[in-house]
């Protein structure tokens, strides 16, 4: 079957997220709305593939150098594809996007996965193409989350300090403002212990809220109205994520931050959620430790190189 490869150009709105909310591994952060948020960062060059007219995949990506990347403002990415491909169309679709970046002279092609459980069905196909055709695994990140079909087995000392804690007079609220949580826990506690930045800015995230309020929320718990800790949670589909998370050394006195997690981790169980993925973990065997404290599991999300010559 002959397939026809398509950059995404701003007129393609409307059809690339139609695609979106039909396909079988894909979440709000493909939305254009999303992607095209932090544009001047990122020089776009999606694809989009076509069979007979009919939008077939769709890959979120950027160009840089002459390689293309799954989107690097992203957290995943990925092959998007609809619930009726099976492998060997597959196959001779991603055959077709490597001859298209052949033609246009890109060196290299950096592909990431999205994790087993943002799959609203089972999507792995191209993980063995990827290896018959030479592609390096460059990376293996330690992804957490916790899996509700499974007994939560949150660690006994955490449970302990949450039960203690519970006739402390915390107060915990979900507010459509990041403000406060930006501007007094967040940018200030990242500064200090990590020499960095929120990878949204302020008017970034709230920018992103206005346009996903259904999928994007922020939770504050207080002490005596002080804020001592935050999460800003991403819903996509029946996965929720911590985004964010940081606290106040006020915060950390009291557990604040362990607080509002089990709080939560409780709250999205009984709504029917079925992940609460906490992110990945690079080398910091405290936070993955705590993670696991919480009831996450681990589980792989891989990255890959493929050169073209």
């Amino acid at each position: 079957m002959n397939y026809i490869i398509k950059k995404y150009q701003s007129t393609d709105y409307n059809i690339w997220n139609s695609f979106i909310s039909k396909a079988k591994n894909s979440t709000f952060l493909f939305h254009r709305d999303f992607m095209d948020y932090h544009s001047d960062r990122f020089y776009d060059h999606s694809l989009m593939v076509y069979s007979k007219n009919n939008l077939v995949a769709v890959l979120p990506a950027n160009e840089k150098n002459r390689v293309l990347y799954s989107h690097q403002g992203l957290t995943y990415g990925g092959l998007l594809l609809l619930k009726s491909m099976g492998v060997i169309k597959i196959e001779a679709i991603f055959l077709a996007i490597v001859h298209y970046l052949k033609n246009k002279k890109f060196k290299a092609f950096e592909l990431k996965s999205l994790p087993l459980f943002y799959h609203k069905i089972p999507s792995f196909e191209l993980e063995p193409l990827l290896h018959k055709l030479g592609a390096q695994l460059t990376r293996r990140e330690q992804n957490l989350a916790i899996d509700y079909s499974t007994s939560v087995k949150i660690h006994k000392t955490k449970l302990k300090h949450y039960k203690k804690n519970l006739n402390l007079g915390f107060k915990i609220q979900e507010t459509t403002s990041f403000h406060l949580f930006w501007g007094q826990i967040l940018e200030p506690r990242l500064a200090e212990k990590h020499k960095t930045k929120p990878v949204h800015s302020i008017h970034e995230i709230t920018l992103l809220k206005k346009k996903f309020p259904e999928n994007i929320v922020q939770y504050n718990i207080y002490l005596y109205d002080e804020i001592l800790a935050g999460i800003t949670i991403f819903k996509t589909n029946n996965v929720v994520k911590s985004q964010y998370g940081a606290t106040s050394k006020n915060g950390e006195k009291y557990r604040a931050l362990d607080f509002l997690f089990i709080h939560l981790i409780e709250k999205f169980k009984e709504e029917g959620y079925r992940y609460f993925d906490m992110g990945t973990v690079v080398g910091n065997m405290s936070l993955l430790k705590q993670k696991e404290e919480l009831g996450c599991n681990q589980y792989l999300q891989d990255y890959y190189c493929l050169e073209l010559h």
